[in-house]
């Protein structure tokens, strides 16, 4: 027997619950229980849902081998759940296109809560119009920062792509720690060398930690 939605009692059925007050006062669990539907012979919906929230926080990290690995995920399951997330993700994303990111703490806002929760450092290069509103941003490296493989081509080349004008960088530090390392500063000022010879100025370079940035340049960085 699959436990559905419908068997559940019906002041906790979570699409009536949406239908009666709106879909602002569902819960995640709740939300994650409709794009579901059914749980399993063991399991209802409803405690599915609660067991990944429980295990994942942020639902913007889930992927899909981690959420197939879940007992009661199936195939589908994981699949709709996954689109669902990245389909909201990109809504929100099309709402903050017109956001000026034209000061760090602007900066640091706009992205801290996409980097705080990542086990990885991640390297997201920003594209910026001639009056620093966003165009795009990309995340062009994964890993330790190292010039090696994360060079300025990949940067400057969805610099081009997008017709930016300005680029920032931003990346996270998992130890919550800002504080730029050796070779970040050294990235950087590859990276802010390379810009002024294309005529693609870098602003600067955010390093996100626990409540916390480094800003490159408000610190005086920013040098060949």
């Amino acid at each position: 027997m699959t436990y559905l939605i419908k068997d559940l009692p019906e002041e906790e059925k979570p699409r009536e619950k949406l239908k009666k007050y709106g879909v602002k006062n569902l819960t995640d669990e709740e939300l994650i229980a409709i794009i579901l539907r059914c749980g399993t012979k063991n399991m209802s919906v409803k405690d599915l849902a609660i067991k990944i929230k429980k295990e994942f926080k942020n639902l913007s990290d889930l992927s899909y081998i981690e959420l197939s690995k879940i007992k009661g995920m199936g195939e589908v399951k994981a699949i709709t759940l996954l689109a669902a997330i990245e389909l909201g993700i990109r809504s929100t994303y099309k709402e903050d296109k017109n956001i000026k990111l034209n000061r760090p703490e602007n900066i640091y806002e706009f992205f801290k809560n996409k980097l705080i929760h990542l086990k990885q450092e991640n390297l997201i290069a920003v594209f910026l119009d001639n009056k620093n509103k966003l165009i795009a941003y990309k995340t062009i490296f994964i890993g330790t920062i190292n010039m090696s493989i994360s060079h300025p081509r990949e940067i400057f080349k969805e610099a081009i792509k997008n017709s930016c004008v300005y680029i920032v960088l931003v990346h996270n530090h998992p130890s919550g720690d800002p504080t730029p390392s050796v070779a970040d500063l050294k990235f950087t000022n590859q990276v802010y060398k390379t810009g002024k010879i294309i005529g693609i100025p870098l602003l600067d370079h955010l390093i996100i930690g626990n409540n916390k940035y480094y800003s490159f340049y408000d610190n005086g960085d920013l040098h060949e």
